[in-house]
């Protein structure tokens, strides 16, 4: 459980954005964005905001257009939804950890296979 502050707001921040970009953001060069993990600094001044797309590289550079030419907007309705004096400063910073993780899979995959074959060498 969250004690700190601005974990708490980091957690609420992360719901609010995901569905504003869900629900109100609307324009047709946003990617399917998903947000994995909002980051607030303590004094609550930024925000670093982890997402990442579904698509390629060109998904992913036009839904970061999107998403900083829209970070005003965001710092707005997130402001309001949860009541903050002054909304942090949203960063953007794309997660490739998932994609990291699919090729970590892969390789493993891989090795299995490998050795199911020489396993099957050795058998005959």
């Amino acid at each position: 459980m969250s004690f700190k502050r601005s974990d708490r707001v980091g957690d609420q921040m992360k719901r609010e954005l995901s569905d504003i970009l869900q629900r109100d953001l609307r324009d047709p060069h946003l990617g399917f964005v998903t947000l994995t993990e909002v980051e607030v600094s303590d004094d609550l001044s930024f925000a670093k905001v982890f997402w990442t797309v579904l698509g390629d590289e060109a998904d992913k550079k036009r839904s970061l257009r999107v998403l900083n030419k829209a970070k005003g907007f965001l710092r707005g309705e997130v402001g309001r939804r949860l009541r903050l004096r002054e909304a942090p400063e949203l960063i953007f910073k794309y997660d490739s950890s998932t994609e990291r993780g699919l090729r970590i899979e892969q390789i493993l995959e891989q090795i299995k296979e490998e050795e199911q074959a020489r396993e099957e060498e050795k058998d005959k």
